[in-house]
C-alpha cells in the first residue's frame, strides 16, 4: 500500500480538508467528524487501494483501513492542515445538527475514551503482570518491589481524571489546561485530606456556606467528564463578558473559578452519584442474574461493533472496574465474542477452497483472537453471515459461562489471547482459568456450528456443472466440423485489463483445471461474443455465460470470483440458450459497483474449455484490450 496515495485519496473523496473538523485513530479505522457527511463519496472511498470499506455511523464517517490506520492517520498529518485533537471551529457543524441524542453520545463516548485507552491498557497489564508474580510467589507483596509496580500501575487508574480531561477538553473544544486544572481541584492532595478528615470526624466541608460532598474523585471517570462539558459552555461566556484589555487573565479567572466551584458543590457529587448507582444496579444484577448480561453482550456485540454502538458499553466496564475493583459483564463477554469471531473465520479458512478467502480468514481471524476485530467482522463474517450466525451463538455461549462462574476482570485492554492476564487479581488464578476455560467454550462451539453451517460456494464444483451444462448444450457435430490445423480467433468479449489466468485468484482458474484461455479486468460493464456460435449455457446467477463456436471452439465466460453468491443481483442476460450469436453482439451486461460492494473481485477468466480436444491455445501478452481485439488463436 502507498501511505501517501491512499491519505490523499481518502481526504479528497471525503470532501476534502475543510470538510474535515475532527480526526483520530482507533486499532482499525479512521474516525472522522466531518461537517456536511453528504460531500462524501462513499463508493469512491471503497475503492481506494488499501481501504477495507467505509460506513456512517454513531455520528463519524468511518474509513476501515486494518492494522495499517497509523501509518495512513500519519500521513493525513503530514499532507494536510487537519486537528486530529478536536480543537475549535468558528462555523457550526451541519453535520453535529443532524445527530440523534444517541449518535451523539456514543461520538462524545469514543471520542473521549478511545485516546486514553493505551495508557489504561498499559497500567492495567502491569497489574497482571504483578499479580502473576505474587501468585507464583516471586514477589512478596509486602516488598518495596511489589510497592514501586504497583504504585507505577496504579498511577494511570489514580489520575485518571487528568488523562479523561485532556480527552474531553478536546472533544468538548475548549482549553486543555484549564480542564486539567479542574482536575487538578478534585485531586489536590489538600482537598483528599480535608475529606479523609470530614469522614473520620463526621465533620462537614462548606465553601461560603455551600456545602461540599466529602468524596474523593481519584479513579473516576464520570463527574471529570460533566465538569469539562460545563467549562466548554463556561469559557466562551467568560470570553464574552471579558474586555479585551484584560481577558488574558480574567477569562481563565472566572472559567476556573466558577466551574471548580460547581464541581466540588454540584457537578461532582453528581456525577460520583451516578457511578455508584450504576455500580449498585449492575451489582444487583450480578446478584439476581449473572448470567444475563454476559450472555447478551457475548451474543451481540458483532452488531455492536459493526454500528459503533460498542463505545456506548466499553465505559461501563471501565466504570465498574474503578469502583468496585472488577468487571463481570463487558470485558469477559467480549472476549468470548471476539474469540468466537476470530474462530469462526479459522473455520472458513478451513473449509472454503477459494484461496483469496482463506487467505483473508485466517490472517484476519488471527487479528481478531488477538482482540481486534474489525478486519474479521467486514473481510468475512459480515460477508458470508453464517460465521457471522456462528460467531453470535458461541459469543453468547462463552458469555452465559462468565457469567454463570462470575468471571472478572480487574484491568482490560483489548479482549483477546494478548490480555488474559487482566483476568489475574485477588491472589488468585480462578478467574484466570475460568476466563480460558470461557474462551475455549465459546471457540469449540463457534468452529462446529460455522463448520456445519457455512456452505462455501465451491468454485470447483461450480465451475465444473458449468462445464458439464456447456457440454450437454454442445452440438457434437459442430466440433467435428472444424478444420484440421486450422488456425482459429477468439477476440476479446471485453473492454479492460488483459492478465494471465494465473492471475485469477481462484486456483481451479489458475491452474488451468477446467482449461486454457485468459482473465480480462473489466472497466465496461457489458460481455460482447467473442466469436460466431451459438449459446450453450446459461445460469440462475446470470453471471457466466457458455458459448460454442462455429469452428467447435468451447467458451466460458465467468464475471468476477465468487459472483454466484450474489444470485443475479446486478447482473442481466441478453440473449437466450441456444440462440446463434454473431461477433461483437452484446451477451450479458453486469454492475461493476455492485460486484465490489459484495467484496467480490472483478477478474473475468475467459475459459477454453475443450483444450484438451485442440492443438494448442496461445494467448496473447498482458496488455490494455478492447472489445473485439484478438486475444486467443487456437490451433486445431
Amino acid at each position: 500500500m502507498d501511505y501517501k496515495d491512499t491519505a490523499k485519496s481518502i481526504i479528497e473523496n471525503i470532501g476534502g480538508e475543510d470538510n474535515v473538523s475532527y480526526l483520530y485513530h482507533c486499532a482499525t479505522r479512521l474516525r472522522f467528524n466531518l461537517k456536511d457527511s453528504s460531500k462524501a463519496d462513499t463508493e469512491a472511498v471503497k475503492k481506494i487501494p488499501g481501504v477495507m470499506g467505509a460506513v456512517e455511523k454513531g455520528g463519524q464517517y468511518q474509513v476501515i483501513v486494518g492494522s495499517d490506520v497509523g501509518n495512513v492517520f500519519k500521513e493525513i498529518n503530514n499532507q494536510y492542515d487537519i486537528n486530529v485533537e478536536g480543537g475549535s471551529d468558528s462555523e457550526p457543524e451541519k453535520e453535529e445538527e443532524k445527530k440523534s441524542f444517541l449518535n451523539t453520545m456514543i461520538d462524545t463516548l469514543t471520542g473521549i475514551f478511545t485516546p486514553i485507552l493505551p495508557a489504561i491498557t498499559a497500567s492495567g497489564m502491569m497489574k497482571a503482570v504483578l499479580s502473576l508474580l505474587v501468585v507464583f510467589n516471586w514477589v512478596d507483596n509486602e516488598s518495596m518491589n511489589y510497592q514501586i509496580i504497583n504504585f507505577m500501575a496504579d498511577s494511570a487508574f489514580y489520575f485518571l481524571p487528568f488523562l479523561l480531561a485532556v480527552s474531553a477538553a478536546n472533544k468538548f473544544k475548549t482549553n486543555q489546561y484549564l480542564a486539567l486544572m479542574i482536575a487538578g481541584i478534585y485531586q489536590h492532595p489538600t482537598f483528599v485530606e480535608m475529606v479523609q478528615q470530614a469522614n473520620a470526624t463526621g465533620g462537614s466541608i462548606n465553601l461560603f456556606g455551600l456545602p461540599i460532598a466529602s468524596v474523593t474523585y481519584s479513579s473516576t471517570v464520570i463527574p471529570i467528564i460533566l465538569s469539562v462539558w460545563v467549562l466548554s459552555y463556561v469559557e466562551p461566556i467568560a470570553d464574552r463578558i471579558s474586555h479585551k484589555s484584560v481577558k488574558f487573565f480574567t477569562k481563565p479567572l472566572i472559567s476556573v473559578t466558577v466551574v471548580g466551584i460547581l464541581s466540588l458543590v454540584v457537578i461532582g457529587p453528581i456525577g460520583h452519584y451516578i457511578s455508584d448507582l450504576i455500580s449498585r444496579a449492575i451489582l444487583s444484577l450480578e446478584n439476581i442474574a449473572p448470567w444475563l448480561v454476559p450472555t447478551i453482550i457475548g451474543a451481540l456485540f458483532p452488531l455492536l461493533v459493526s454500528t459503533g454502538t460498542h463505545y456506548g458499553i466499553i465505559p461501563i466496564g471501565i466504570n465498574n472496574r474503578l469502583t468496585i475493583g472488577y468487571d463481570t459483564m463487558v470485558y469477559p463477554a467480549n472476549l468470548a465474542s471476539n474469540i468466537s469471531q476470530g474462530v469462526a473465520a479459522f473455520a472458513v479458512g478451513i473449509k472454503t477452497k477459494n484461496t483469496e478467502v482463506k487467505s483473508l480468514a485466517f490472517s484476519s481471524g488471527l487479528t481478531a483472537v488477538l482482540g481486534i476485530t474489525e478486519p474479521v467482522l467486514y473481510g468475512i463474517n459480515l460477508r458470508f453471515k453464517t460465521p457471522l450466525y456462528a460467531a453470535m451463538i458461541g459469543g453468547g455461549v462463552g458469555g452465559l459461562f462468565m457469567g454463570l462462574n462470575g468471571v472478572r476482570n480487574y484491568s482490560g485492554g483489548s479482549p483477546g489471547l494478548l490480555t488474559l492476564p487482566s483476568y489475574i487479581g485477588e491472589d488468585t488464578l480462578r478467574h484466570f482459568w475460568f476466563a480460558i476455560a470461557g474462551a475455549a467454550i465459546a471457540a469449540v462451539v463457534t468452529f462446529v456450528i460455522t463448520m456445519i453451517i457455512y456452505k462455501d460456494e465451491d468454485a470447483a464444483e461450480e465451475i465444473q456443472e458449468m462445464a458439464e451444462t456447456i457440454d450437454e448444450g454442445t452440438d457434437s457435430t459442430t466440433t467435428a466440423t472444424a478444420e484440421a490445423g486450422a488456425t482459429l480467433e477468439v477476440v476479446s468479449p471485453l473492454t479492460g485489463h488483459l492478465r494471465q489466468l494465473s492471475d485469477v485468484p481462484d486456483e481451479v482458474f489458475s491452474q488451468g483445471i477446467l482449461g486454457q484461455g485468459v482473465a480480462i479486468l473489466p472497466t465496461d460493464e457489458t460481455v460482447y461474443a467473442p466469436f460466431n456460435g451459438t449459446v450453450t449455457a446459461l445460469f440462475d446467477s446470470k453471471h457466466a455465460i457458455g458459448l460454442t463456436s462455429d469452428d467447435g471452439v468451447e467458451l466460458l465466460i465467468h464475471v468476477g470470483i465468487d459472483t454466484v453468491q450474489m444470485n443475479g443481483e446486478g447482473f442481466n442476460y441478453l440473449v437466450e440458450r441456444d440462440q446463434t450469436i454473431e461477433v461483437g453482439q452484446p451477451l450479458l451486461t453486469f454492475n461493476l459497483e455492485k460486484i465490489k460492494d459484495h467484496g467480490y473481485s472483478t477478474i473475468t477468466p475467459v475459459v477454453v474449455t475443450n483444450t484438451n480436444d485442440l492443438k494448442d491455445v496461445l494467448m496473447v501478452s498482458n496488455k490494455q484490450i478492447q472489445v473485439g481485439e484478438d486475444i486467443i488463436k487456437i490451433i486445431n
